[in-house]
């Protein structure tokens, strides 16, 4: 092999440097550049709204996609400013998807096991119990195919989602009475979300679906008997610790839920090709700051909990959490017998889990068992 010069491998990392952007361009996954043309209007500009499905000004969620909007502005120059609501403020939380969708606002917040009820299979883009957790699960949908069905998925509707943030592991809940085994389970009313509302279902449960400005008063006036909600910071935030009594861990339910965007896609469409790009960009940044944020805050409020009184944080036996993990196939296989894509996510789903499972066997899972 012939001999490569020092002075010529850096002279080709320079030339590789300048077009690295071309590079990722070409190897980025995600939604197709819609190129206006050539001349781009550089005076145009494009005024858009954001529904969220959070509270308003809500502590990460909310505040990512304030950050969002920020960043797509100053990366414009201007040219595309977006205005965000909270739930409530334009439409009601849990009508943000259809809102995106007849095209009355151009973008939404919020997580895909909201939309179940009209989209089985999107609830694998937010959530698995017992899945992957929020690495993981960003390298399916970024790098293992995930969001390209993802996308196609949401095209019927004529959406277009990107990844937007990840909670990473959460609790598995507020209770006002202890669960030591899974017939606790029978009979209570709890705010949970998704594929875990049927897995508790099939523990003899009730799943409630409020959105996450309802809970505290769900809980304080007994409508519900439980809830669960994210974590440490956003549970303490909401004062769950001032109204119930039991914490428990681990949010079996929620390993690492993803959190998206919508894009109405005619409005995409509408866009020149660089302000399309800078939408991209900005999202992806922002998936990467909720989830360090999540991290960050959840262990210093988990500090506050502990030291709140009269609060207990118990964990689920293992008896508990193998039933569920029962109930939880037996869910997820009672949805992919009736809705075809769903059968297609998780088969995908599950490959990749399979394989990146291989990887953290030997890697994370030994790190923290020996070393933690």
């Amino acid at each position: 092999m012939a001999k490569v010069k020092r002075k010529d491998f850096f002279k080709g990392v320079a030339v590789g440097t300048l077009s690295l952007p071309f590079m990722i361009k070409a190897l980025r996954p995600g939604i197709a550049q819609h190129n206006t043309g050539p001349n781009i209007n550089l005076n145009k500009t494009f005024k858009w709204k954001m529904a969220t499905t959070w509270p308003p000004n809500f502590p990460v969620l909310g505040e990512g996609c304030v950050m969002l909007a920020a960043l797509v502005k100053e990366m414009s120059g201007g040219r595309l400013d977006i205005q965000v609501y909270g739930g409530g403020e334009l439409v009601p939380a849990l009508e943000v998807f259809d809102t995106v969708r007849s095209g009355a606002v151009e973008l939404g917040h919020g997580a895909a096991y909201y939309w179940a009820g009209k989209l089985p299979a999107a609830q694998f883009f937010a959530s698995v119990p017992f899945g992957m957790n929020a690495q993981q699960t960003n390298a399916w949908l970024i790098n293992g195919g995930g969001l390209e069905l993802w996308q196609e998925l949401y095209a019927t509707y004529g959406l277009i989602p990107i990844p937007a943030g990840n909670t990473a592991v959460q609790m598995g809940g507020w209770f006002n009475k202890q669960v030591n085994e899974i017939n606790d389970l029978k009979g209570l009313k709890m705010r949970i979300p998704g594929i875990g509302g049927k897995v508790l279902a099939k523990a003899g449960g009730s799943p409630v679906l409020l959105a996450g400005g309802e809970i505290y008063t769900g809980l304080e006036r007994g409508i519900i008997d439980a809830a669960e909600w994210i974590g440490p910071y956003h549970d303490y935030k909401m004062g769950f610790h001032q109204i119930a009594k039991y914490y428990y861990t681990p949010g079996w339910h929620e390993m690492g839920t993803e959190l998206e965007l919508l894009i109405n896609q005619k409005a995409y469409e509408s866009l020149p090709s660089d302000l399309q790009a800078i939408l991209q960009t900005a999202t992806y940044r922002v998936n990467h700051w909720v989830l360090s944020e999540f991290e960050a805050k959840n262990s210093e409020y988990l500090a506050k909990i502990k030291a709140s009184s009269g609060v207990e944080i118990r964990k689920f036996s293992s008896d508990i959490l193998e039933q569920l993990r029962v109930y939880t196939e037996e869910s997820i296989e009672e949805l992919v017998d009736t809705d075809a894509f769903a059968k297609r996510t998780y088969e995908s789903f599950q490959a990749f889990r399979k394989k990146i499972g291989a990887w953290s066997d030997i890697s994370e899972k030994v790190y923290y068992a020996d070393f933690i």
